[in-house]
């Protein structure tokens, strides 16, 4: 088990708790609005904001976290996160917010405390860059977007 170290930035309520896993097998930790006035924030259909977690994190190093959208939000409402899946590297000690866009038509409700995405705790393998003049040929070749005929 990896263990992530996360410490409550300065205003944040602390009532509200850590992240936590709706289900043993839940993959994704839940991540809360955690707004400093404990207003609740109105997303207009169309608008984007950044969504305060009240939360600053220590990932250990050779791991990521990443924030992914909450099903229900995106399939009911059309809230879901801009920059999906977003990345807090392991050298980030600064404020966790998450980036909410509001793709429905009707504006979004987010309220104190709401559950508005999902944190996944991963493995980040980092790659070594080589040059070369050309590169192997294979069956596929450059062909792009739609070109294996599926869907």
């Amino acid at each position: 088990m990896v263990t992530v170290t996360l410490s409550w930035i300065p205003g944040a309520d602390r009532a509200l708790g850590l992240p936590d896993y709706a289900t043993a097998g839940a993959a994704g930790a839940d991540l809360r609005a955690n707004f400093p006035d404990g207003e609740d924030v109105t997303l207009a259909p169309g608008a984007r904001a950044l969504i305060p977690t009240g939360l600053a994190m220590a990932i250990p190093d050779g791991h990521e976290v990443q924030v992914r959208p909450r099903s229900g939000l995106a399939l009911k409402h059309g809230v879901t996160v801009a920059n999906a899946p977003g990345t807090i590297d392991s050298d980030y000690r600064g404020p966790v917010g998450v980036i909410l866009i509001n793709l429905g038509d009707a504006p979004y409700e987010i309220a104190h405390g709401a559950r508005i995405a999902q944190m996944v705790v991963a493995p980040v393998t980092r790659a070594a860059f080589d040059l070369a003049e050309t590169l192997d040929k294979t069956a596929r070749g450059a062909g792009g977007f739609g070109s294996t005929g599926q869907g």
